[in-house]
């Protein structure tokens, strides 16, 4: 298979939450019955099906270490490209899974993977090679559950299964299994649970084993390391906290990623927070990673956070605008001055985003993450206790707001320097709530307070300093030649709401900054 970069145009691509139950079961080990089930009125005739997939992954099996399937499947009534993904449903142990389809009709299987399916795993197969790592035949004979109006609930599947690991020393194997997959449900999720315990119950009994692997696929090629949510014990170094943090914030900016490739809502904003945090933790805590040997990752943070910043300031522009107008009688020619105008700098900026996502520095900056968490260099206070190193980090910048503070009384009110100077207590009280964030998993009242407290003045500082340049902004659309009369007294409007809402985020900011 080639690269699979997911060119052409877009095809249609459907998506569902797969929820099943799976068992490991002897060869024509007899079926149960299902009569009597609740939310169940009949149960149809065994029907058998031979199914046909190759599985992909890159040569190092990035996609199943994130539990991950990508495969073509040829057979059934569902044939075509299918990639699998965990999903966050509410079922306890059963087994969820995301599910994205495309059809041999809109992507040919001797094509390339198409580009629904390679979106959501740029981040993690990073362009590397796709390649077949197993091929798995399957005799499938499937019972459907029905409904007192005739819908399928839920499908019963003994499968037959034989798989051939495509890797290197790869083996061949057989064995039979059981899945018991939700399609309709009952209509409630509470139903849903109960159908599914009393089917758990009901394969049990009959002689079925809970399945020793989550997909026919781990099974085939046996286990791999699982890229998960990073947890700390008890007591934790400095250096465990930090590469904790750093875990948890590198599957955020993972996570967010393909949302960003379609412009999904908050997206942008979601990812930039995690680079900056990335950043954050590097700079907080110099003495427990060497920062000579963390500077090149921190620099690409930063023009990773600052191209994503251009399209997230529009985002903020064009929401805020568009708030604002509401209300108002704006005519068309005001509306594209403060709108229209401001989407097409969005596009551009999120057209610039996507093109440095897809570039081979993006993903050798992904890759160096993923190093500095396999590999970390420690600095001269990595084994020290995690909760001595935060609160001295804390300390000092503390301190630094402290010192902006009193330099602010000293300065003229409103001038340009003291709005500089708010402006940098912001960034402080940033970094002062990052830093206390970092250390939320160390369950310690005195940092919650200080990321609390941080977050105020942060939140406040940063509508005053939106209120401003809003208000700079309506004064260049104001000049604006092609605006009547009307516009600009809407603009006035719009422009005094703007400075009560500045004035308003000032007092809070002041009775925040006692907190810190």
């Amino acid at each position: 298979m080639k690269r699979g970069e997911g060119r052409g145009s877009p095809v249609a691509a459907t998506e569902q939450v797969e929820i099943e139950l799976k068992f490991d079961v002897s060869a024509n080990h007899p079926a149960p019955s299902f009569a009597g089930l609740d939310g169940v009125d009949q149960v149809s005739e065994p029907q058998t099906v031979a199914l046909y997939a190759t599985y992909f992954d890159t040569e190092n099996l990035d996609l199943a270490s994130n539990r991950m399937t990508l495969r073509r499947r040829v057979g059934g009534d569902d044939e075509g490209w299918h990639l699998k993904q965990p999903a966050l449903v509410n079922f306890g142990a059963v087994n969820t899974r995301r599910e994205i389809q495309v059809t041999f009709d809109d992507a040919p299987m001797d094509a390339d993977v198409p580009a629904e399916l390679m979106r959501p795993i740029l981040a993690i197969t990073r362009r590397r090679r796709l390649m077949p790592v197993a091929a798995i035949s399957t005799s499938r004979t499937t019972t459907e559950l029905l409904d007192d109006e005739g819908h399928v609930v839920a499908v019963f599947c003994d499968d037959l299964v034989t798989a051939q690991s495509l890797l290197p020393d790869g083996q061949s194997q057989s064995w039979s299994e059981w899945e018991f997959e939700l399609v309709g449900g009952t209509g409630s999720p509470k139903g849903d649970r109960k159908l599914l315990k009393q089917v758990r119950k009901i394969l049990l009994g009959a002689g079925a084993q809970v399945s020793s692997s989550q997909s026919k696929l781990a099974r085939a090629i046996g286990s791999t390391p699982f890229v998960g949510q990073p947890h700390l014990g008890s007591n934790p170094t400095a250096l465990e906290l930090v590469v904790t943090d750093i875990a948890l914030h590198r599957n955020a900016l993972v996570a967010m990623d393909p949302l960003v490739r379609i412009d999904a809502y908050d997206a942008v904003h979601q990812m930039r927070v995690a680079t900056r945090k990335l950043r954050s933790v590097l700079a907080s805590f110099p003495s427990v990673l060497d920062p000579t040997r963390t500077a090149h990752v921190n620099s690409e943070l930063r023009l990773l956070a600052q191209i994503l910043g251009t399209a997230r300031d529009s985002e903020v522009q064009i929401a805020l605008a568009t708030d604002l107008l509401a209300g108002e009688d704006a005519s068309d020619t005001l509306k594209a001055a403060l709108v229209d105008d401001e989407t097409k700098i969005h596009d551009k900026a999120l057209a610039v985003a996507h093109s440095a996502m897809n570039s081979r520095r993006y993903f050798a900056l992904l890759d160096s993450i993923d190093q500095l968490i396999a590999a970390p260099p420690a600095g001269v206070n990595a084994e020290a206790p995690a909760r001595k190193v935060v609160a001295s980090a804390l300390r000092k910048v503390r301190k630094k707001i402290g010192d902006d503070q009193d330099t602010l009384s000293r300065l003229p009110e409103r001038s340009y320097d003291w709005e500089e100077h708010l402006h940098t207590i912001r960034k402080r009280a940033k970094k002062l709530r990052y830093t206390a964030e970092a250390a939320e998993a160390l369950g310690r009242k005195e940092f919650d307070d200080a990321a609390r407290a941080a977050k105020k003045v942060q939140a406040a500082l940063g509508d005053y300093n939106d209120s401003r340049i809003n208000r700079d902004r309506l004064v260049k659309i104001a000049e604006q030649p092609q605006l009547s009369a009307r516009d600009r007294f809407v603009l006035g409007r719009i422009d005094a709401r703007q400075q009560v809402n500045g004035e308003r985020a000032l007092q809070l900011y002041w009775k925040a900054a006692s907190e810190l």
